[in-house]
């Protein structure tokens, strides 16, 4: 089998595909949930500090010259990331534990109870008919 061949049947197999599916819709969260932090949740908490910007907030450590930039940590960034990373957590959980809610419910389902066939009627009916004294 080529090369071309088992790539084929591994980008194909049902894993592989749900995965890719899954890396695409994630990255498209991630930046929903950056702009709902940078853009709703930040600009309020900025001003109950008193007119903070986060993403401004940085300690320079080495002022710009002629030939180099500045040097400077940008934590105020790095705050906005950690606020990014748990609201995308606490969303992950949600939805795991609704999963796993719901699979409980379904497994918790008493199996459908199967149509009695004419021969499982029949012997039943005898059977009731042998108990009688």
């Amino acid at each position: 089998m080529s090369m071309l061949h088992e790539f084929k049947a591994f980008a194909m197999r049902g894993n592989v595909v749900d995965m890719a599916v899954g890396i695409i819709i994630g990255a498209a969260f991630g930046k929903i949930v950056s702009s709902f932090v940078n853009d709703v949740i930040m600009p309020p908490i900025g001003v109950l500090l008193g007119g903070v910007n986060f993403r401004d907030l940085a300690l320079v450590i080495q002022q710009a010259t002629e030939t180099q930039a500045e040097v400077v940590i940008k934590y105020g960034m790095f705050v906005q990331t950690i606020i990014d990373f748990i609201i995308i957590a606490f969303a992950v959980f949600v939805g795991v534990k609704a999963m796993n809610s719901m699979k409980k419910k379904e497994e918790a389902k008493p199996a459908a109870i199967a149509e009695v066939t004419e021969d499982i009627k029949l012997l039943t009916e005898i059977r009731d008919l042998l108990k009688k004294p």
